[in-house]
């Protein structure tokens, strides 16, 4: 998964500058300007969906790299994707305009980088003790330069066009392209490797418990990520072809604003703001180790090794199309109401762990799905909010959005860090000795935890699995929950004196 990133804030355009694709009186985007702006969006869904559920089990079984160091690449990844997010913020900001504007310069670079990167995480090198060093690396690159994309691709939405109406609009365009690439980065991975991790590779294989890899498998994974880096060329092209970046007005923002260390320390203190970070650190962990464990659990811990890539579609669909449901339940019945759909997927994914046949996993990957859409959904709905209630209380000036946001960002990074690093590091082999009695001073070593590659593993990995699908993401989100339902919600002003900056704060989610 990717994590979901807040936009930094950009200066609007000046209300009646000319922009391509767009009315000059009201600054109506054409809908060719949406589609390219939503389509830039997708190569990050795609990578980010692909290896959400796939680059674990590719770590293990392909590279067959130790689990610890798994748990070392996954933790390492996610803390420099966390920390990229606050210093891509401020350099973009520092940097000046250039003739095709001030943001598009760094989306666009980035994009050749990011799908070098990424290519280069599913290959397999020539040499194996130091594969550990060079997912890592790549790892690390890869999230880095998929925020320093993300930070100002999504602030373009800002100055896109002074229309509040249609920035809504373009959020929207962007938001379903962005749901489109995660349902095609899982859908055309899974496809190309499918054949990799089936039920046929062990029934041929002549050892049971053989790690042996073969170079058709390697191939298939190079395949895969070749695609999905093509992804990024196309779609940056069609991003700069169909839209232009406006030029940003020069008037000053009324109100002082804060500087980013002095206005952390005043929102670190803001009770509704702590109690939302709080809360989703745990949920945001959950659901994070729930997506990375489900085709590790279904491929080792169950005999669904046939099901993999249609109980991974099943969850991307169902969340998808469960989307716009909660959206009207958040309208209808409030965030609070909507906050119980997180934990629907609690019972069904402890079901799985006692009773993992296809039939009750395809119900959990369908319940997962639509938990996991409003899990999304809900903090990017609660944070403004807690924006407004900051602002009734404390009358800051500009400044405040960017320090909620990219803090925000930064600490559900890290928990996903974190919780995929200790996760992993559960299934490192543990040598054990036995004794032999009837060859004295005779010894066996054996492998009692995860072992790469092999068909068949250990009754103990199996437990660990189980728990790590069933036990983990229900203590979460238990906590999570509870601690997002205790206590009072933030008060918000008025409809007509929050439009705009709700508009503002618009922000991107996805589902890997």
């Amino acid at each position: 998964m990717s994590v979901p990133q807040g936009p930094t804030p950009a200066p609007v355009a000046e209300p009646h500058a000319q922009e391509p694709g767009s009315d000059k009186r009201d600054g109506r985007l054409s809908v060719c300007t949406k589609v390219c702006y939503g389509i830039g969006g997708v190569p990050n869904q795609v990578a980010s969906s692909a290896s959400a559920f796939y680059l674990q089990l590719f770590l293990l079984d392909v590279a067959q790299i130790p689990a610890a160091q798994v748990s070392l690449a996954l933790f390492g990844g996610k803390v420099s994707g966390a920390i990229a997010d606050p210093v891509a913020g401020f350099f973009i900001n520092k940097s000046r305009r250039t003739g095709s504007g001030r943001l598009m310069p760094w989306a666009l670079g980035c994009m050749p980088l990011i799908a070098l990167a990424y290519f280069f995480l599913w290959f397999l090198p020539p040499f194996t003790s130091l594969r550990g060093l060079w997912y890592t690396s790549f790892y690390c690159l890869f999230q880095a330069l998929a925020t320093f994309f993300q930070v100002p691709y999504t602030a373009l939405t800002m100055i896109l066009t002074p229309s509040p109406r249609e920035r809504d609009s373009a959020t929207a365009y962007r938001m379903t392209m962005e749901m489109a690439g995660t349902l095609m980065g899982a859908t055309v991975h899974g496809l190309i490797v499918s054949s990799a991790h089936g039920s046929q590779r062990c029934e041929d294989a002549v050892h049971p418990r053989s790690t042996a890899v073969s170079p058709d498998v390697a191939r298939l994974y190079c395949i895969a990520a070749a695609v999905v880096a093509l992804t990024y060329p196309v779609c940056g092209c069609l991003l700069c072809l169909g839209v232009k970046e406006q030029p940003e007005t020069s008037a000053p923002a009324s109100g002082q604003g804060l500087s980013f260390f002095t206005g952390l320390a005043i929102t670190s203190r803001h009770a509704p703001y702590l109690k939302l970070v709080v809360s989703f650190l745990f949920i945001s962990a959950a659901v994070q180790v729930e997506q990375s464990y489900f085709v590790l659990f279904c491929t080792h811990a169950s005999k669904l090794h046939d099901h993999v890539q249609k109980l991974v579609l099943t969850i991307l669909v169902s969340a998808v199309l469960s989307t716009p449901l909660w959206e009207w339940v958040l309208q209808r019945f409030g965030k609070r109401t909507s906050a119980f759909g997180i934990c629907v997927m609690v019972p069904f994914s402890i079901l799985l762990a006692v009773v993992p046949s296809a039939p009750v996993a395809y119900v959990v990957a369908f319940v997962s799905g639509v938990s996991i859409a409003v899990s999304l959904l809900l903090p990017w709905s609660i944070l403004p909010d807690v924006v407004d209630d900051f602002q009734l209380r404390h009358q800051r000036g500009p400044g405040v959005e960017t320090i909620f946001y990219s803090s925000y960002v930064f600490v559900t990074k890290l928990s996903s860090a974190v919780a995929l690093g200790i996760s992993t590091l559960s299934l490192e082999s543990v040598l054990e000795q036995e004794q032999k009695h009837k060859e004295p001073g005779g010894g066996k070593r054996r492998f009692a935890g995860y072992e790469a590659g092999a068909c068949q593993q250990a009754e103990e990995v199996v437990v660990t699995l189980k728990v790590l699908i069933g036990a983990v993401p229900t203590c979460m989100i238990l906590i999570g929950l509870c601690i997002l339902l205790v206590g009072p919600t933030p008060k918000t002003p008025r409809q007509d004196t929050s439009s705009q900056l709700s508009l503002r704060r618009r922000t991107s989610y996805s589902l890997a």
